[in-house]
Order: C-alpha cells, then sequence, then structure tokens
C-alpha cells in the first residue's frame, strides 16, 4: 500500500472567504489538517466549532483555530485576512489598508515556516500578491495569487449560459488584472475546441460581438454587484481556491489562470498578474506563451501598467 501523506492547510483570516475557504476544504477531502487563524479568536473558534459539528459528514479532517506557531508544516498557507471591499470601493483603494496588514501577516508567517507555497487572495489580489513575494522572499514559484481564476470562471460560465452548452465544454480566459483592468482573450476562446469566432458565425444568435461586451462587462462588475446585493462575494472565490490547492496538492500540472510574478513575458517585467499558468505541488511551473491580437496585447499592457504604477507607490 501507498503511504499517505498528510496535507496540511493554514488559512489566515475567518472572514466570509477564509472561513468558506475552509468549509469548502473540509468537503474537499484534500486534506488532513485545516488551522483557521483570525485576529478575532472568538470568530475563528466560532467558525471552527460549526464546522467540527458536520465532521460525521465528511472525510476525516481535523481542524482548529490556532495561532502563527501552528503554521509550521503546512503545506498551503492561504492569506484572506484584510479590509474588507465596501460597495463603491475598487478592489485597488484596499491596496495601501491591505499592505500594511500583509507586512505583519507575511513577518509572523515566515517565524515559523519558510518551506510552504503562500496562497495569497485578499483583494487587490495582483498587487498583494507582489507584495507577498517582495516581502517574503520566496522564490517567484511558491507566490501565487488566486489571480482570474475566478474571473475566468465566470466567464465560462455566463458563455455557456448564453449558448446553452455545459460550462465545462466552454474554454476561455481572462487574463491581467483581477479587477477594472482585466481583459478577455476572445481570440483564443473556444466550445467544444469549435474556435468562438466559428462558433457565433455559425451560431447567430445575437449581434456580432454585441453580447461579448456584455458578457465581459458582467465579469468585470460581477463583484460589485455581489456585494451591492449581499454585502460580501465568497462561495465561487471558496471554490476557485479550492481548485488551485488541488492542482498544487495533487500535483496536477493544470492550467489555471493564477497571479504570479512575470518576468519578461509580453514584455511585462516585476509585476504580478494572471496569465494560463501551469501548476503544480511546486508551485508555479511555467506561464504559457499564449497568442493574443493586438488589442488584447495593447489592454494586458495597459493592465500591468496600471499595477505596476500603483506598486511603485508602495514602501516595500
Amino acid at each position: 500500500m501507498h503511504e499517505i501523506t498528510p496535507k496540511k492547510i493554514t488559512v489566515v483570516g475567518a472572514g466570509f472567504v477564509g472561513s468558506t475557504t475552509a468549509y469548502t476544504l473540509m468537503l474537499s477531502g484534500l486534506v488532513s489538517e485545516i488551522v483557521l487563524i483570525d485576529i478575532n479568536k472568538d470568530k475563528a473558534e466560532g467558525e471552527v466549532m460549526d464546522m467540527n459539528h458536520g465532521m460525521p459528514f465528511v472525510r476525516p479532517v481535523k481542524i482548529y483555530q490556532g495561532s502563527y506557531s501552528d503554521c509550521a508544516g503546512s503545506d498551503i498557507i492561504i492569506i484572506s485576512a484584510g479590509a474588507n471591499q465596501k460597495p463603491g470601493e475598487t478592489r485597488i483603494d484596499l491596496v495601501y489598508k491591505n499592505t500594511e496588514i500583509f507586512k505583519s501577516i507575511i513577518g509572523e508567517i515566515l517565524k515559523y515556516n519558510t518551506d510552504c507555497i503562500l496562497l495569497v487572495v485578499t483583494n487587490p489580489v495582483d498587487i498583494l500578491t507582489y507584495v507577498t513575494y517582495k516581502i517574503s522572499g520566496f522564490p517567484k514559484n511558491r507566490v501565487i495569487g488566486s489571480g482570474t481564476v475566478l474571473d475566468t470562471a465566470r466567464l465560462r460560465y455566463l458563455i455557456g449560459d448564453h449558448v446553452n452548452i455545459d460550462t465545462r465544454n466552454v474554454h476561455a480566459y481572462i487574463i491581467g488584472e483581477h479587477g477594472d483592468t482585466e481583459v478577455a482573450a476572445w481570440s483564443t476562446a473556444s466550445i467544444g475546441n469549435i474556435p468562438m469566432d466559428k462558433y457565433c458565425e455559425d451560431c447567430r444568435n445575437c449581434p456580432e460581438n454585441i453580447r461579448r461586451q456584455d458578457i465581459y462587462n458582467e465579469v468585470k462588475n460581477a463583484a460589485y454587484k455581489i456585494i451591492e446585493k449581499k454585502g460580501a462575494t465568497y462561495y465561487a472565490v471558496a471554490l476557485a481556491v479550492r481548485r488551485i490547492v488541488e492542482a498544487i496538492l495533487r500535483n496536477e500540472n493544470s492550467i489555471l489562470t493564477v497571479s504570479s510574478l512575470l518576468e519578461g513575458q509580453y514584455g511585462i517585467n516585476d509585476i504580478c498578474l494572471s496569465l494560463p499558468t501551469v501548476v503544480n505541488h511546486s508551485g508555479i511551473v511555467r506561464i504559457l506563451d499564449m497568442p493574443l491580437d493586438d488589442t488584447e496585447m495593447e489592454l494586458l499592457k495597459k493592465s500591468a501598467n496600471s499595477l505596476k504604477e500603483i506598486a511603485g507607490k508602495l514602501k516595500l
């Protein structure tokens, strides 16, 4: 029999996203131990109690509220702590508040674990992934942001819903910033291996490219709408984080649009943003060089420049 290696995950931040992520991982059967850390210990303890009471219904997993010393031995440390995005507030508005919070969090993590993969979920995720990379001193393959994995899922869902095709047969990416400058890579999109342009030509279900722009806007503005209606987004992002964790722990070599450090791809350097990326147990394996049309290339560079301008104002 193969020896089963225990997998330990620490989640820093027991808010909506952190606690839902812990719950999603509890259901997944991927891990044997989950630590939940929050400055509000009562909140973390309450979340842990609630999850543990459902333990008879899932595969065995140890879940407990801990302190930073409990980060030791974690394979992945998920950082979801930080100030929340308020109605009318952009993800970038959060950058200064959350950069200061991250300096403290990463300093504590480094006391107890320097061998893990750091998975950043807090917004603005691209800037904070870059902040984490700079502060931690970790190699670039072990600092990952959840990036546009969720945006890509939103895009695939909306396309599939529009053409009445199972979303799992829709292949399309949102790249760049997880935010207002994100880019829909329509030129590489396909449905059932049929290029999107050809599918739309045969379908003729809507005026040319009109619905594309509507779908893109729905994807870009999804978080704002959800926050306006219910205060926060957490179900889908928790599932996106679970998917990233799965790709790492199962050593899948899966292609996901996570955020990571760029070093010359598309002429972009020294900033984190999302592109289709091979992910396995070592973290980032390589960033794929996907063909983009001229408009997409221009928009991607614009996205990178907007992030670099913000990152340049931080004292790192």
